[in-house]
C-alpha cells in the first residue's frame, strides 16, 4: 500500500535567512497524524540564504544526516569536526551521549538547499560520531545506492538502527526496482524532479509511506532525485 503525502501538504517556515518545508512535525509545526513512521522521525527541506545558518546547538541520542542538494553546507561540531560539503556528499552525525553543533550556507552569495533527516537510535548514551562519504553522480545513475546501513556495507554510512537508505538519480528511460524483506515498511521522498513509483506519479517533495509491498520500482524520471528508506514495521519513532 503507498500512502502519499504530497509536497503542498507539509509544514512550512520562512523565517527570512531559512525557507524550510517540514514533511513530519518538527518546531511550530505539528499535526497528530505527521508525528514520523517507523524510526524516521524529521525530513526538513532547508534552503538558506547566504552566510547565514544554524548557530551552535546541542542534540542527544539522535542519528542526524545531511543531504546537500545545491549550493555548500559547512558543519562544526563539539567534537572537533569541520567540513564543507557539497551535492554528492551525506553527512551522518551520531548525537549519542551529546553534542552540540553549527551548520551555515559556506557561500556568501549563493543560497544552499539541502535535507536535514534524523533517524531515532536503536541505543541511548553512545559515544557521539561523525562520518562523511561522496557518492558519485554515476554510482546514483539509474540506481539505487546504498548511502546508510547498520552495518556500513557497501561502503555505506554505519547508522545505530535497523534502516537503510537508499539514494538514486532517474531521467528517462532509467529505472530500478527495490526488493523489500517480507515485514518491512519503506519511506519514499522524491528530492527534486518528478518520477513514478510503482506506477504512481510524484513531484518534488512528495513523500510515500510504503507498507504491505514486496517491490519498490522507480521509473519515468525527469531530473529526479530520489531517497528510499527501508525501516522497520512500526508506525511511529520511539521517541
Amino acid at each position: 500500500m503507498l500512502d502519499i503525502r504530497k509536497a503542498a501538504d507539509r509544514g512550512v517556515a520562512n523565517h527570512g535567512w531559512l525557507n524550510s518545508r517540514h514533511t513530519f512535525s518538527f518546531a511550530n509545526f505539528y499535526d497528530p497524524k505527521q508525528v514520523g513512521f517507523s524510526d524516521l522521525l524529521v525530513i526538513n527541506d532547508d534552503r538558506v540564504a547566504p552566510a547565514q545558518g544554524f548557530g551552535k546547538h546541542p542534540h542527544r541520542d539522535m542519528e542526524i544526516f545531511s543531504y546537500v542538494l545545491e549550493g555548500a553546507l559547512e558543519h562544526k561540531d563539539t567534537m572537533g569536526t569541520g567540513s564543507v560539503i557539497e551535492p554528492g556528499d551525506v553527512q551522518l552525525m551520531s548525537a549519542g551521549r551529546g553534542v552540540a553543533h553549527s551548520e551555515f550556507n559556506h557561500s556568501p552569495t549563493a543560497p544552499v538547499h539541502f535535507l536535514q533527516i534524523w533517524i531515532v537510535p536503536n541505543q541511548a548514551g553512545i559515544a557521539p560520531e561523525y562520518q562523511q562519504q561522496r557518492f558519485t553522480p554515476e554510482e546514483k545513475r539509474g540506481r539505487l545506492r546504498l548511502i546508510i546501513s547498520p552495518d556500513g556495507s557497501d561502503n555505506s554510512l554505519h547508522i545505530h538502527q535497523d534502516a537503510r537508505v537508499y539514494a538514486g538519480l532517474f531521467d528517462g528511460d532509467e529505472s530500478a526496482t527495490l526488493t523489500l524483506a517480507p515485514n518491512r515498511y519503506a519511506y519514499v521522498h522524491v528530492a527534486r524532479g518528478s518520477v513514478s513509483l510503482n506506477g504512481v506519479a510524484l513531484g518534488e517533495g512528495d513523500g510515500v509511506r510504503v507498507r504491505d509491498e514486496t517491490a519498490l520500482t522507480l521509473s519515468k524520471g525527469n531530473d529526479a532525485e530520489v531517497l528510499v528508506f527501508d525501516l522497520r514495521p512500526v508506525e511511529t519513532p520511539d521517541f
